[in-house]
This record gives structure tokens, C-alpha cells and sequence, in this order.
């Protein structure tokens, strides 16, 4: 259990979050979606106890987040940033092993740890290869299967798509609901709703949490599923937002306030 209650910090002048409180737990799938600014990376910085914050508690399992060693909070916390930052040519297998630094085991047990979780994003082939001569869609793959590795309980995503192309992207996200349904929490800032509906089936899209956060503040949580969601995105972002189906799948097209209709 993630469990955030009242946190609020402050950077200088600025109040970057403003008494903010979310709770999650393992099978649980949060999508914080906000304008630029809003505050949702900030939110993830706290969560992961990289950033203190002003007032507010912070507890994972009970216990304050800046309470934990690395590998206690590695056992409990995974953090998926939009980009690694990775820039030595790393071997991909050595990269996946060591996010297993927190188990007490042989290299050659990490080793093939590291293999099984490749080969469940189905990125076996990319084992020998070093990290940096991959795509962006290939490192992101690469990023999930460390997540694997790793055996965490939940997983922090911070727009791991935005820098992908839109097939990428549709790829990224189900590999994202394979970790949800395989038991992971799951909470993914994004500016692109859409995208969530990749994740999950159409069946399962009433089971994603969205939270709405502008100026530090969640403003609204509502369903995917959810019939004012459209409504409450076009406040979110100050565009008129309208839901569509395709393929039996939710999406919601935006337009100017502008181009309202009476």
C-alpha cells in the first residue's frame, strides 16, 4: 500500500502540491493526467521519497517512504521515467540483472533472472546488444523488463510513451496491463488518456482510477469508464472533450472551447 495523506510541498515561492491525497494498492491502476505544470512528475518524485515533502506523510506499507533503505523501498517502489538517461554502452542483460541488486543472490542467478524477465516482454533478442543501440520503443521494453527483474510490488510511470511513436506506444501500453493483471500496482502519469485504453481490455477499463490534477490539486477521480470523464477532461485541459468508441475501445477527441456549439 502506497499512501499519501495531505502532502503539500514547497519550492521557493511556488506551492507544487497542494494537500494532496491517494492511496494505492498492488492491482491497483491510478492514471494522474494534468496540463503542463500540474505537478503529476513532482507527485511521483514525493511518492518514491526523492523529494521531502512541506507537510504531509508519505507511507509505503505503512512505513514513511524516507524511512526505507534502497532496497527495501527497491522490494516495494519501481520508478519507470520517461527516459532512462542511459548513455555507456551497457549490455542489455547486465542493465536488466542489475535492478536485481537487492537480492542477496550469485551473478549467475541474476543473470538468469534477468533472461526470464526479457523474455516475457519478448526482448530475448535484444540480451546481447547494449542499451544505447536500441530504439526508443526497444529501451522502453528493455526498461519494463528491469521493472520484472526488479519484483516489485507497485510501479511508478512517469509518460513512459511520450517520446515514441504512436504503434510503439499502443505496444508500450499492453505491456503495461500485462503487468497490472499480472498483480502489479500500476500508477502512469500521462497527457494522453488514450493511451490507457491500450492497457486493459473494454471490459476491464472501469477498473482504471483517473485522477485529475491542475496547479498541484486533485481537481476530480472518476472511472475510465465513467460518463462525466469527458466533461471533466475538457475543464482539466480548457478544451471541449467528447468520448468515442472505436473497435468497442473509449477514446476521447478534444477540440477549442471555441468551436462549441449552442
Amino acid at each position: 500500500m502506497l499512501d499519501l495523506q495531505q502532502v503539500t510541498l514547497h519550492q521557493g515561492t511556488s506551492t507544487v502540491l497542494d494537500d494532496v491525497s491517494l492511496r494505492m494498492s498492488p492491482s491497483d491502476f491510478i492514471a494522474v493526467v494534468g496540463p503542463n505544470g500540474a505537478g503529476k512528475s513532482t507527485l511521483l518524485r514525493v511518492a518514491l521519497g526523492l523529494l521531502r515533502p512541506t507537510s504531509g506523510t508519505v507511507r509505503v506499507e505503512g512505513v514513511p517512504v524516507h524511512h526505507l533503505a534502497a532496497h527495501e523501498r527497491a522490494a516495494r517502489l519501481a520508478w519507470l521515467p520517461q527516459r532512462l538517461g542511459i548513455t555507456e554502452p551497457i549490455p542489455v542483460l547486465e542493465l536488466v540483472a542489475a535492478a536485481r541488486y537487492r537480492f542477496p543472490e550469485s551473478h549467475a542467478a541474476s543473470l538468469e533472472a534477468a533472461r526470464s524477465a526479457l523474455e516475457r516482454v519478448q526482448a530475448s533478442a535484444f540480451a546481447s546488444r547494449t542499451y544505447t543501440q536500441l530504439s526508443g520503443g526497444e529501451q522502453q521494453k528493455v526498461a519494463i523488463a528491469a521493472l520484472l527483474s526488479q519484483e516489485p510490488r507497485l510501479v511508478l510511470m512517469d509518460e513512459p510513451a511520450s517520446y515514441l511513436d504512436p504503434a510503439q506506444q499502443i505496444e508500450l501500453y499492453r505491456l503495461v496491463g500485462q503487468l497490472w493483471r499480472a498483480g502489479l500496482g500500476i500508477l502512469c502519469v500521462t497527457h494522453d488518456v488514450n493511451v490507457l485504453s491500450h492497457a486493459v481490455e473494454p471490459e476491464e477499463s472501469r477498473r482504471i482510477q483517473v485522477v485529475g490534477l491542475e496547479a498541484g490539486r486533485i481537481r476530480f477521480t472518476a472511472r475510465y469508464d465513467a460518463p462525466e470523464l469527458g466533461e471533466q477532461l475538457g475543464s482539466l485541459f480548457r478544451v471541449e472533450v467528447q468520448s468515442v468508441q472505436l473497435h468497442g475501445r473509449r477514446f476521447f477527441a478534444s477540440g477549442p472551447l471555441s468551436a462549441r456549439q449552442p
